[in-house]
């Protein structure tokens, strides 16, 4: 038997670490019709393939959409027919929908909320279309941990982008089977697979604070190595007898 190269052994610890989110959270059950949002960054894509793949296993038995959303208004111009490459390569349905958003709309929310929810709400009536019940994102271990720094800092809140997060309003399941893996994995994973980048051109990219809590998170992941096990962990070992806790005495 011919030896598995480093990039193919990456490949398979990936796979497995997704195999795992799924099985550890439920994301996926026999009969589901998921509908992957592909953005045409490495993330996405690797998506598409993971799931593209894993889609052709016994279990659980579920189909996958591949769904683009452009925004008219933002100068970002993806390559659609190589994405939809990567949809053909698994036999998966591939649509593109066209969307917009206005800034001023709410001038108390960011660019890039507001984007990013319009893309998200253009998701779910795509979804619902294409009697998919379950919409899976790219987002991977590096983008919850960095979601619940920036949740204890900004917003005093202990919380973060769940693996599985049901959306009752819309009837819809969104999950992230890449929750487990690391981004350094599937940045190493996308060179082996020769991923082509899309060019990004936005005028509000650079007003999000994520990067610096990408900063962060380096920094504590150079006082521990292991400091990205150690919060993930932590999400679920809450020590709630060590955390203050209010009382029901009037205040004087």
């Amino acid at each position: 038997m011919a030896k598995l190269s480093a990039d193919e052994r990456l490949f398979g610890k990936i796979e497995e670490k997704v195999k795992k989110a799924i099985f550890e959270y439920g994301l996926i059950a026999d009969g589901d019709r998921v509908m992957i949002g592909l953005s045409g960054g490495k993330d996405s894509l690797a998506l598409v393939e993971l799931l593209g793949r894993r889609s052709r296993i016994f279990r659980p038995r579920f189909e996958v959409v591949v769904a683009h959303i452009l925004m008219s208004n933002i100068p970002y111009r993806s390559d659609l027919d190589y994405l939809k490459s990567c949809a053909d390569a698994y036999g998966l349905p591939f649509i593109v929908h066209e969307t917009s958003f206005d800034a001023s709309t709410d001038t108390r929310k960011s660019p890039c909320f507001l984007c990013s929810w319009m893309r998200r709400k253009a998701l779910f009536e795509l979804a619902k279309q294409h009697n998919c019940h379950k919409i899976a994102l790219g987002h991977h271990q590096d983008d919850l941990l960095q979601t619940l720094l920036m949740n204890l800092i900004h917003q005093g809140a202990f919380g973060t982008m769940p693996p599985k997060l049901k959306m009752d309003k819309f009837d819809m399941e969104i999950i992230r089977p890449l929750c487990l893996v690391e981004e350094q994995e599937l940045v190493r994973m996308a060179e082996w697979r020769g991923y082509r980048k899309q060019v990004k051109n936005c005028p509000y990219e650079s007003g999000s604070s994520r990067s610096r809590m990408k900063e962060v998170l380096a920094v504590m992941e150079q006082i521990n190595p292991k400091a990205r096990y150690s919060l993930w962990g932590s999400m679920t070992h809450i020590q709630e007898e060590y955390l203050p806790q209010k009382t029901d005495f009037p205040s004087f």
